[in-house]
Parts: structure tokens; sequence; C-alpha cells
């Protein structure tokens, strides 16, 4: 092994379905100089990206709330609050949000900012999600949104106070990863009135 502490022996594909996963068996030399072999999978279902619209006047967020079931499997059966997401599939970062946004929102966003890009189940997971936040106005809605219902979406939209989602997040409500981190990112950085 070079300088690289890691050396790829075999890559098995165990799924090719709705994702894919490998069963990776590799070397890895420890920072103790050692070599250790080790198994691995990785669950690959491509990149995506989440947005959080905000209204900095009225001091709103939109959200929405679906079936995830994963979520459902384990444990909690109530529908999901989260940020507006989707993957990538071929597009770039900022066209598939602004789609996804359409979409499940109901919504036309303009500005977009992205905010960090990041992993968000590393262990296992192979996704990256780029995080974007955008201002919108009521005049921005063009439609009810709701998702795609040819790809099973069945989405209700949310608008709510940052505040009122902040203090969800307090009480157990919103517990998706990616939608807490947008939520306290728009507060850290006071982009909305409170």
């Amino acid at each position: 092994m070079t300088d690289n502490p890691i050396l790829i022996r075999s890559v098995e594909v165990l799924s090719d379905d709705w994702a894919i996963l490998r069963k990776f068996t590799f070397d890895y030399r420890r920072r103790d100089g050692s070599l250790e072999r080790q198994v691995r999978q990785t669950y690959d279902r491509g990149h995506g990206a989440v947005i959080l619209p905000y209204d900095p006047e009225r001091g709103t967020v939109l959200l929405v709330r679906q079936f995830r079931l994963p979520a459902y499997v384990s444990g909690h059966p109530e529908p999901l609050i989260e940020a507006c997401a989707g993957l990538l599939d071929r597009d770039d970062p900022e066209t598939c949000i602004r789609r996804e946004a359409e979409e499940e929102l109901g919504y036309r966003l303009r500005d977009t900012e992205p905010v960090f890009h990041v992993f968000m189940s590393p262990g296992s997971v192979t996704e990256r999600l780029m995080f974007f936040v955008a201002r919108y106005a009521p005049e921005d809605r063009i439609g009810d949104g709701g998702g795609d219902r040819h790809e099973g979406e069945d989405i209700e939209v949310l608008e709510m106070a940052l505040d009122q989602a902040l203090a969800m997040v307090e009480q157990g409500r919103i517990i998706d990863g990616k939608t807490i981190m947008l939520l306290q990112h728009l507060k850290l950085k006071g982009l909305v009135r409170p």
C-alpha cells in the first residue's frame, strides 16, 4: 500500500433495485501503521438537494409533511415534517431544488443560496446533500404543490412561523435532521424577523 490508507480488495453488488447496495472488502492502514482487513456495505441512491424557503418579512418558512416508510418501520408512524428535498438525478443541485420546490411546494423560487454540502449518514449511505435557503413571498406561488403523483408522492405543504417550527423541534415533532439543520441555520443567521 502507498500513502493511501485504503486498498479495495473486492466489491460485490448485493442489490440493484431502487438503489445499489454494495459490499466492500478492503485493507485499511491504521494510524499505528498496522494493516486491517475490513468489510463494509454502502447504500448508493445518488446525491440530493434540500431547500428551506423563508419569508423574512412575515417570519415564515415552507415545509412539507409526508409519509416515510423507513421512519414508519422504525416505530414512527406519523408523517414527517421536512424541508423540501429531492434526488439530483441528472441535474445540478440548483436545478434540482428549483424543480422540487415547484413540484412539492407549488412555489417558483428565484434567489437560491447554497448553505453547505454534507454527508447525512456517512457510515453507510453514499448520498451527499446540497443545502439551500431561498427567500419567498406569497406572489411566488404558482400551484398547489403536493409532489409528483406518478412517483407516489402525497405531500402536504405547511407554512409556519420559524419560531413555531423551532418549537416543534424542541417538542420532538420535527425530527428530520436536514430540516433541523436548516431551521437552526436561519435562526443563527438572523434571516427572519421573530
